[in-house]
């Protein structure tokens, strides 16, 4: 069954054939609110971003700093249940036809269901699902799921991947490769390091999927550095920061949108 994980691979190609990294914007799904967190996901679209990530928020976000912690707790004291979740997405993915994807921690899915939630996720237009917690070992089943309604299955590597490991998760991804460009959890930083770079080369010495680095960036100059080598740039801890700041909904959304069309300029930096 084909789904929007061939949206995301057209997109993620037609980047490439541009000559400049995709740019992939993240927010967790029910923050500020349900209804202002799609206002701000696709202003995401609207000002640049080529791709979104939808976060489902999680009490215990081991990947996630206290910027996008901060939103979670925002999002699930405001009651933010899956549904919500799979709303943003379809509401998303519907006002702008570009790739939705869900991060989440592995939990909430398995409790969920792994068939139920990629048929509901699949439902809503979604093109695939990224979980930073979900050993490759033990995902068979989701996969299967996965790959039966057309959804990408994105895995997670760090710099303390070793080339076999690399080789392994690789093989088993789909959609992208998610390169944590260091050791440590999502926020925005001075620098984003020189271990993305190693990261990004030793991945692709193991596959054919594209690349796209996180955690840390969060300027136009950091995306220049970054789309310089990698396939796409990541950015969350920047976008939700720009919600947090603003006075109200309406700048917020503004701030978003500015910002993605600042990144945007800097993937496309030659």
């Amino acid at each position: 069954m084909a789904g929007n994980v061939e949206l995301l691979g057209s997109v993620l190609a037609a980047a490439k054939a541009e000559n400049r990294a995709a740019l992939v914007g993240y927010l967790p799904g029910g923050f500020p609110t349900v209804d202002e967190g799609v206002r701000a996901a696709v202003a995401m679209i609207e000002g640049g971003c080529d791709v979104v990530e939808i976060g489902l928020p999680h009490s215990d976000p081991v990947l996630d700093g206290p910027v996008i912690q901060t939103a979670d707790d925002i999002a699930l004291r405001g009651g933010v249940r899956i549904a919500d979740i799979l709303r943003t997405v379809r509401e998303v993915h519907g006002a702008t036809g570009a790739p939705v994807l869900c991060m989440t921690y592995w939990n909430p899915v398995d409790r969920y269901g792994q068939e139920r939630f990629a048929a509901e996720l699949a439902e809503a237009g979604g093109a695939g699902c990224i979980l930073p917690d979900l050993p490759v070992e033990e995902s068979e089943v989701w996969r299967k799921a996965a790959d039966h309604h057309g959804l990408a299955t994105v895995f997670v590597v760090a710099p303390s991947s070793r080339d076999e490991r690399l080789a392994r998760i690789t093989g088993a991804g789909s959609g992208f490769v998610y390169a944590a460009s260091l050791m440590g959890v999502t926020g925005t930083r001075e620098s984003v390091g020189a271990q993305a770079e190693d990261l990004v080369r030793r991945t692709r010495a193991t596959t054919q999927l594209p690349v796209c680095v996180g955690l840390g960036v969060s300027n136009p100059g950091q995306a220049a550095e970054v789309a310089r080598f990698a396939d796409g740039v990541i950015v969350g801890s920047a976008f939700v920061k720009e919600l947090l700041n603003a006075p109200d909904a309406d700048a917020g959304v503004t701030g978003v949108r500015r910002l993605a069309g600042e990144l945007a300029r800097g993937v496309r930096r030659p």
